[in-house]
């Protein structure tokens, strides 16, 4: 990526990563991203924002050699402190020893964890101003977007907000404005994929963080990750708050997964869905989980009342497909969701226990201890799964 001048003080000094296909182990990014830096001249002082990550630190020192003279920049703002923003700060500081960092307070603690070493640190609070001599930088404190670190550094100015993660999408464009993209559905389908991978989880967030800057008069918002957005400002904004509004349905939404060996399981999750329809009028959807493709519960599960999940035991373990079940469920977004889990076994039974531990660890209230057969489900054993499954609608009704 080559330097761009965005205005008459601020430029563009970051680096292009076409050939990234995996980011953060689990996100595929097929058309790549970029690692976006940026320079802020004012008359006395001048500010980078963000680094990138340690592995581009040669071609970001590069484009920065264009613009200024890293020995002499007075402020590093960290709007977020994830490795691929803040991996070259520790290059950063052997250039220029004496920089001043800016970052939330855990973004403070995060730098020091990353770069092991003494620095000059600003703890930035909401409304901070940094007067750089006819230009000015003011933090504005935006937590869980997509860290406890994260804050956004709006330029009054040049109408220039500096927004880190949030708004971008890994998306490799060397013109590097959203109305320059060579291929806007691709770059359409990126926002969202990205929204979905990163922000999701963090819907209440996101709304908040939208409220702190809609009064604001952006001309650009300089993201970290593909184009700076120029023309779609409004409509990208829009988005994330459609994407991110509350779901409301009327009654009581329950979600059965599961997955059967020999169709005892299956037994026991079409009795309850039998049984929360009848007696309680609820709305369920029912899935044998590998007959599906994985990613479309992550919604589903979000979006239910009640969650039950069931799974044989096998090798005294529950099986695969449950396990990654549960790595979709975002603490975040379902913490107290009531839940039961239910599932047939043969010798020893572990499975249920263990998804039960699974889903307290990840904060859900997870009504008793599960509900487990022996092989097939007998007579006794439905009515202790009506039961089991009373005890769960009492924690959805409170």
């Amino acid at each position: 990526m080559s330097v761009l001048k965005l205005s008459e003080r601020i430029y563009s000094v970051g680096v292009l990563n076409p050939n990234m296909r995996i980011f953060d182990v689990i996100m595929a990014t097929e058309h790549g991203t970029t690692y976006n830096a940026y320079v802020v001249k004012g008359d006395s002082h001048t500010a980078l924002i963000d680094a990138v990550h340690e592995n581009f630190w040669d071609d970001h020192l590069a484009n920065l050699n264009e613009v200024v003279d890293l020995s002499t920049v007075d402020y590093l703002f960290c709007n977020h402190t994830e490795p691929d923003h803040s991996g070259s700060v520790k290059k950063i500081l052997a250039i220029n020893p004496n920089i001043k960092i800016v970052a939330s307070a855990a973004g403070i603690k995060n730098i020091q964890g990353i770069i092991n070493q003494d620095f000059n640190g600003i703890v930035a609070k909401d409304n901070m101003v940094f007067d750089l001599g006819g230009v000015t930088l003011r933090t504005i404190i935006a937590p869980m977007l997509h860290w406890p670190d994260s804050l956004f550094t709006w330029c009054e100015e040049e109408k220039v907000l500096f927004s880190c993660d949030f708004l971008s999408a890994h998306y490799c464009e060397p013109r590097m404005f959203d109305d320059l993209v060579t291929y806007p559905k691709y770059y359409e389908q990126a926002v969202k994929v990205y929204y979905d991978a990163i922000f999701s989880p963090f819907k209440p967030f996101v709304l908040d963080g939208l409220r702190k800057i809609k009064d604001l008069d952006i001309k650009l918002v300089a993201t970290s990750h593909g184009p700076i957005l120029r023309s779609n400002i409004k409509t990208v904004m829009e988005k994330y708050e459609q994407w991110s509004m509350p779901k409301t349905h009327e009654g009581i939404k329950a979600l059965i997964l599961y997955v059967t060996s020999y169709g005892y399981t299956r037994q026991i999750a079409d009795f309850i869905k039998d049984y929360l329809t009848d007696k309680y009028q609820a709305e369920v959807e029912s899935y044998n989980v590998i007959e599906h493709e994985m990613d479309m519960f992550a919604k589903k599960i979000e979006e239910a009342d009640l969650l039950l999940i069931g799974s044989p035991t096998i090798n005294r373990d529950a099986l695969k497909p449950i396990w990654d079940v549960t790595g979709l469920i975002t603490p975040f977004a379902n913490k107290g969701k009531p839940a039961l889990v239910f599932g047939s076994y043969g010798w020893s039974g572990e499975g249920v226990p263990m998804i039960v531990e699974r889903l307290k660890g990840l904060k859900l209230n997870v009504v008793g201890d599960g509900v487990r057969v022996v092989f097939k489900p007998n007579q006794k054993e439905f009515e202790e799964i009506k039961l089991a499954v009373d005890e769960l609608m009492k924690q959805v009704k409170k």
